[in-house]
């Protein structure tokens, strides 16, 4: 079974709907030990660092998250709550990252939204299938600074991780869910690792 992770942040029906569309039997939840028992765990997200953040803490989803085993794929807001710091309410997050999480700048359009190119710069199963400068959909007005947990960049004002990987834990700066049959391609990469 595949746990997506229900906490204050939005958009955890449209990960079910694209997991469910590849075939596979998922669940959200907010139950610690069906998170823990799951196959593979998705920590998707819409919404503001700080409130997400104390939601984990009050329920001890944060420290269920930090200690997960199994693959974890974090979706947009979930990869910025996976990195060390947000300037977003000046808020802690999970550290599984050593990276920031920063807004952008004003000389453009913020929030990043719409398609976009991603560049591979390392090697991972995630990406398994896509050819070199594939688009998928963004939606954003914070990114995560690149780091050596960095696997895709894309250029928005200033480069960015698109993707992150770091052992057993996942992220994309973008919505899988609504990146068309890119999107799904890696979803279903990371529901087959």
């Amino acid at each position: 079974m595949i746990a997506i992770i229900q906490y204050n942040a939005g958009n955890a029906t449209s990960v079910k709907n694209a997991v469910e569309s590849l075939g596979f039997d998922c669940e959200i939840t907010s139950d610690q030990q069906k998170i823990r028992a799951a196959e593979k765990v998705i920590f998707p997200g819409v919404g503001a660092a700080q409130s997400a953040m104390l939601y984990l803490k009050t329920y001890g989803l944060d420290n269920c998250i930090q200690k997960l085993q199994q693959p974890v794929l974090g979706i947009c807001l979930g990869q910025q709550l996976l990195c060390a710091h947000s300037e977003e309410g000046s808020t802690t997050g999970l550290g599984i990252f050593n990276a920031k999480v920063n807004r952008f700048p004003a000389n453009g359009i913020v929030p990043h939204m719409g398609w976009n190119t991603i560049t591979p710069v390392k090697e991972t199963a995630l990406l398994e299938g896509l050819t070199p400068y594939d688009d998928v959909y963004f939606v954003h007005s914070y990114y995560c600074e690149p780091t050596s947990d960095t696997v895709a960049t894309c250029n928005y004002i200033l480069p960015f991780s698109a993707v992150m990987q770091k052992d057993n834990f996942y992220a994309t700066q973008f919505h899988p869910e609504k990146s068309a049959g890119i999107g799904l391609q890696i979803l279903n990469n990371f529901l087959k690792l």
